[in-house]
């Protein structure tokens, strides 16, 4: 029998299917833990905002995000957040017909996915923040 039968195939996306299942389920209890969490209102917002990207300036979102106290926020709930704005930000791009994922090129600034990391996730005193970290 050939290695990569149409059933071992078959075998395969299943479990793919199952394995990605699991990470929804997972991922919605994270953020139902981040809407009940003690920083929930200004987060709600911060949702808000991920929602109606498109309604949005990047620079008003910039600010929001800085705004916020992200070393009370502990890092889980940061990590949830992140990946909250990652998916508005490639929804977004890929409505308008882009690539979901445009990193700049060495030197030129950061985009904005890059920007909300940054201060989410700041770089420990000394160390240096490249696009790519």
């Amino acid at each position: 029998m050939p290695r990569n039968s149409k059933q071992e195939r078959e075998r395969e996306r299943a479990g793919d299917a199952k394995m990605f299942h699991a990470w929804k389920k997972f991922h919605r209890e994270e953020l139902e833990a981040v809407r009940a969490d003690p920083h929930a209102a200004v987060l709600n917002e911060l949702f808000r905002m991920f929602a109606n990207l498109e309604s949005v300036k990047s620079a008003q979102l910039i600010g929001f995000i800085h705004a916020i106290n992200w070393a009370a926020i502990n890092h889980s709930t940061r990590l949830t957040v992140l990946h909250e704005a990652n998916s508005a930000i490639t929804a977004l791009r890929t409505k308008r017909g882009l690539e979901p994922i445009s990193d700049p090129l060495p030197g030129e600034p950061l985009n904005a996915f890059q920007r909300i990391r940054a201060i989410m996730f700041p770089a420990p005193a000394g160390k240096r923040t490249s696009g790519n970290g």
